[in-house]
């Protein structure tokens, strides 16, 4: 019997019991627009989409999962006005537009494995899909839901009456002007389903069709790619809480108006992270990338369990300071749970009952800061075998997806011969010319310390510690050596 997951539904605003329509469970993501890294808050919402999907798996379901790459028509603004911000992104470097797609997407693709992300099924590019959207903008078309203008095709919002009801919104309160320019449309809420290039421009990204040579509206492209590889209604569709009020409300549309099936059946939205100074945002330039955590020595692990600090759909503040405890604190729980051990028999009923806070809280609409503490509870939990907090703490981790048996001691006393030990405190991987090397230095460390000669032994320290390598001498002689990265002192001891 599957446990009950509770999400929060942005369509119906409440937490609703988790009831999927298809089999596998079908997710859809709003993806990056390539035109410049993402920033960290970008990434926080992929972050609690991970966690979404890492759970259904835990649950049992299977998962066919979607995330978009649009590289061709987000313009620089809501209003149907501006730039298309990928023609912007290569306008700024001096690119091509292709090449500008290549490069962010490739970067955008290692930030999701830093994160260990788990990749979806598809990532389909919106310039793959061109004849999917001018068929969906036809079918509009032949159903009397778009008009044209001078500058494109427009889905006329009055022609579905519930396009207000997603977002709550009023439409007498929408006035033109604040929340879009009019131009050539009939209501503020209107949108373009395909725009014309200007014919005094050329574009490097257009193509021909019905209505002209130009290019597909943003949010066509979303329905278009998801309605190819999902049925409607979808189960799950993701995004950022920006998405409400514009985007999604216009996907809802073009989907519902063109299939007259709902679009999806439950809509999850990830709140900002905030600044001193508003959201997080590359327009406006106050925008942090993983790289920069990185190069201040925060691993992507450790952002993402700052992430877990707030619950998905509450603001998160970024400050340097609450980042870097976040390192602190995951470097602590990874050393309890690497001093475990793994004596004793595991006994699964025992390890589910030490479970039960930690998924109370998951299926309590993916409640993290509440998981991390069950996790820290069920290390204390003193009726628990090292051997049983382990396996807990690996189901666990299946859902959090921060690597937490990294550092795992899977091998006690691997070398010992002539009175001396040397213990070993890593994950599998150390096997072959790494261990070889770190007897070499343990060995070479514990016979200047006997000599006396304490410089010495102090630089093997220092030189293991550069390399990842924490050295402890334990009160029975031995010494502890915790291989706290693996790769870096692989890549520093053994060249």
């Amino acid at each position: 019997m599957k446990r009950e997951l509770y999400l929060f539904n942005t369509a119906s605003s409440k937490k609703e019991c988790f009831q999927p329509v298809n089999d596998p469970v079908s997710i859809y993501c709003c993806g990056p627009t390539v035109y410049n890294y993402a920033h960290i808050g970008n990434l926080r919402t992929y972050i609690f989409e991970d966690v979404l999907k890492r759970t259904l798996i835990a649950l049992g379901y299977k998962v066919k999962h979607l995330i978009n790459i649009t590289d061709v028509g987000h313009l620089t603004s809501d209003a149907d006005t501006g730039e298309d911000k990928m023609e912007s992104g290569a306008l700024r470097e001096g690119k091509t537009v292709w090449d500008i797609a290549a490069f962010y997407t490739g970067e955008f693709m290692k930030n999701f494995r830093d994160l260990l992300l788990l990749q979806p099924d598809l990532w389909p590019k919106a310039t793959d899909h061109i004849s999917q959207m001018i068929d969906m903008v036809s079918t509009l078309e032949q159903k009397g839901y778009t008009y044209t203008t001078s500058d494109g095709v427009y889905f006329d919002t009055g022609k579905f009456p519930q396009y207000c009801e997603f977002a709550n919104l009023d439409p007498n309160a929408l006035k033109a002007g604040e929340r879009v320019d009019m131009g050539e449309k009939r209501m503020v809420t209107d949108f373009a389903l395909w725009k014309i290039s200007p014919k005094d421009k050329k574009r490097q990204m257009e193509w021909d069709s019905p209505w002209g040579k130009g290019f597909p509206g943003w949010h066509i492209e979303c329905s278009a790619m998801a309605l190819a590889y999902l049925s409607a209604p979808l189960d799950i569709h993701c995004g950022g809480m920006d998405h409400v009020r514009v985007h999604h409300s216009n996907e809802i549309a073009q989907s519902e108006a063109a299939t007259g099936k709902p679009f999806a059946k439950y809509w999850l939205h990830g709140e900002f992270l905030v600044l001193d100074k508003g959201k997080m945002a590359k327009s406006g330039g106050n925008f942090v990338t993983l790289e920069a955590l990185k190069s201040e020595g925060i691993s992507p692990e450790a952002y993402k369990f700052f992430c877990y600090s707030a619950h998905y759909r509450s603001p998160l503040r970024f400050s340097w300071e609450g980042v870097r405890a976040s390192v602190q604190s995951l470097s602590n729980l990874r050393k309890g749970i690497a001093s475990l051990g793994s004596q004793g028999v595991v006994s699964q009923q025992s390890v589910q009952d030490a479970l039960v806070h930690f998924w109370g809280a998951v299926c309590d609409d993916l409640n993290m800061p509440r998981a991390v503490a069950a996790v820290w509870e069920l290390l204390k939990n003193n009726n628990l075998s090292g051997a049983e907090k382990l396996e807990a703490i690996k189901q666990a981790d299946a859902v959090l997806g921060l690597d937490l048996l990294v550092g795992v001691q899977h091998v006690e006393s691997l070398w010992e011969k002539d009175g001396y030990k040397i213990m070993f405190i890593a994950d599998t991987q150390i096997i072959g010319p790494l261990r070889d090397v770190l007897v070499q230095k343990a060995l070479q460390r514990k016979v200047a310390r006997a000599e006396k000669k304490y410089g010495a032994a102090d630089s093997i320290r220092d030189e293991l510690q550069l390399a990842g390598v924490v050295v402890k001498d334990l009160p029975d002689g031995s010494t502890e050596c915790m291989v706290e990265n693996f790769d870096k002192a692989q890549a520093v001891l053994c060249e």
